[in-house]
């Protein structure tokens, strides 16, 4: 059981780090600017769904070979940063392309977004290491059960960040509407979104340990 000092105490902390900016509310903001709400949402739907990964990870010990195995951490590195990279060019390819909603939010396209926010979040190692740093923190060893007081932490995580991501692409979204009735502008935005992921593809190649 986990003391409601330490929760309240994760649940603040946990806000904060999902209001920080950072690779992953950067890219539902862009989400949000570029393509609508619900591409927003459930693109954070797909980025809390890779956290259920990270904290069973971190739960039951097995973020410790990111930790100490520099391999293991460089090829799920590169694997991420390679994807990222592939996403940007995807963006820039069709960056010319009007904006049309019906298809930004037709089933197939919230599946793709759904299944790049998964992958985006799964293949970023830094993700598991932080977990594993993170959540022992809130977790009080007498009270027993740690892997399961580590998977609560990790669910209340999770539900703030649905929240705070979410709110974040909407705000992204109703804040961008006017413009995007501009051809010009979604262009730009596109080109945008892949420098955006061009850069957060390469500070995770370039990150360390």
């Amino acid at each position: 059981m986990i003391e409601l000092t330490n929760l309240y105490m994760f649940i603040a902390a946990s806000f904060l780090l999902c209001l920080a900016p950072g690779p992953d509310n950067i890219y539902v903001l862009t989400q949000g600017m570029t393509k609508s709400k619900k591409a927003a949402i459930v693109t954070t739907l797909g980025l809390t769904t890779g956290l259920i990964i990270h904290t069973s990870a971190a739960a039951f010990g097995i973020s410790v070979i990111f930790q100490t195995s520099e391999i293991a951490f460089n090829i799920v590195k590169y694997l991420g940063a390679a994807y990222l990279l592939y996403i940007a060019y995807q963006a820039f390819k069709y960056r010319n392309e009007k904006l049309d909603l019906s298809v930004q939010n037709s089933s197939s396209e919230l599946k793709k977004l759904y299944f790049k926010g998964f992958i985006m979040n799964i293949l970023n190692p830094k993700v598991s290491i932080f977990f594993l740093a993170f959540l022992p923190q809130f977790v009080n060893t007498a009270s027993g059960n740690v892997p399961m007081q580590m998977i609560t932490l990790g669910g209340v995580f999770m539900v703030l960040t649905v929240v705070v991501f979410s709110s974040i692409g909407v705000a992204g979204n109703l804040l961008s509407s006017k413009l995007l009735e501009k051809p010009n502008i979604v262009k730009y935005m596109n080109v945008l979104t892949s420098f955006v992921l061009v850069s957060l593809g390469i500070k995770l190649a370039l990150s360390q340990r």
